[in-house]
């Protein structure tokens, strides 16, 4: 027998229905229910698309998780949800799941930051978190640098994206270049057949004038324009675009830029252990990059595994289980879903 909290995690902020069991600190069910071939078509997630698979979805991957667990929801201790930030439609499904479920089971509610869930699905995979730690947010919606002294209740945002995140722009560039949606997995695996020194796009914000103002945020904006001129002027001249190397050479310019800013503010707080994650930080040059960057100048690296780096369940539930050790109070029944939820606000409602 065990004392550690049973926790059950729900995930709708976007394009994957998540439901992710944790007891303690171990993994026991992480079920996602994946819209993205439905969106696949538009370029881009549809967010009342996303909504309607959200509500399709929620009841098959809940029996899933708890079949995978071997456990009932009534042994659960705790329900935990995403209640931001994300799309507003898709976040109330999983909210009103979430409510639904405490109600009926009678057990504590716990609304997370999805942000912060992102940080603490690492300790499934590589134990407690280092007090304290930079955390590196990297996904579709997002770029953000955190310093994280307790994932619980202690964020603080150094840096965020001031246009284009990350994870956007690889999608957008890889419309350009005609590659599928979501456009990162594409973009790594064509990169790896590249040159990534064969086009000099332009990293932003790291001009000295903009890292007086910008040192620790990000701007990936200017770059897919840079991307987008590049493809045209080749087109418009004939000539044949070389995929490939526009591929390799975007992806460096992305991850030179994110581990440059991360290094840095590790840095400036004296900090020596980075984490990395959301859903680009399954990309294999960023992993591959920042783990030469930090080991020259003696920071330590943590990423969980890809599966855990995108929206899943488990991360939400690892986040709620974080709640329950550290005696956080849960949230109320009255708890809303907020898509612009700040990251200061790990524990909602």
């Amino acid at each position: 027998m065990t004392d550690e909290p049973l926790v059950l995690g729900i995930e709708t902020s976007c394009d994957e229905t998540g439901v992710g069991i944790v007891r303690g600190r171990t993994l026991l069910a992480d079920a996602v229910a994946s819209s993205v071939d439905a969106h696949a078509r538009f370029g881009g997630v549809v967010p009342e698309v996303a909504s309607r698979a959200h509500l399709e979805a929620m009841v098959p991957t809940l029996d899933r998780a708890c079949e995978t667990a071997g456990v009932a929801l009534d042994d659960v201790d705790a329900i935990a949800v995403t209640s931001g930030p994300g799309l507003a439609g898709a976040l109330l499904v999983g909210v009103a799941a979430a409510k639904s479920l405490a109600f009926a089971l009678g057990k504590p509610l716990y609304g997370v930051n999805h942000l912060a869930a992102h940080v603490a699905v690492d300790q499934l995979e590589h134990g407690p978190l280092p007090d304290p730690c930079l955390a590196l947010l990297v996904s579709g919606g997002h770029s953000s640098l955190l310093r994280v002294a307790d994932v619980t209740g202690d964020v603080v945002p150094l840096g965020a994206t001031i246009d284009d995140a990350a994870g956007e722009a690889f999608d957008k560039v890889a419309r350009l270049l005609g590659l599928p949606f979501p456009g990162g997995p594409h973009i790594d695996r064509m990169a790896r057949e590249g040159d990534q020194v064969a086009i000099d796009f332009p990293r932003g914000l790291t001009s000295r004038r903009d890292l007086e103002r910008h040192r620790f945020d990000f701007s990936f904006s200017g770059l897919k324009t840079a991307v987008a001129r590049w493809v045209e002027a080749r087109e418009r001249s004939g000539e044949p675009v070389p995929v490939a190397d526009v591929a390799a050479s975007f992806q460096e310019a992305v991850c030179d830029v994110l581990v440059r800013k991360a290094l840095d503010a590790a840095a400036a707080e004296g900090i020596d252990d980075l984490l990395i994650g959301g859903g680009v930080a399954a990309n294999s040059r960023l992993r591959a990059l920042a783990g030469e960057r930090a080991a020259a100048v003696g920071v330590r690296v943590r990423v969980p595994r890809p599966g855990l780096c995108t929206d899943n369940g488990a991360m939400v539930a690892a986040l709620g289980s974080s709640m329950v050790a550290a005696g956080r109070p849960p949230s109320s029944l009255d708890l809303p879903a907020d898509s612009s939820l700040p990251v200061t606000e790990v524990l909602a409602g």
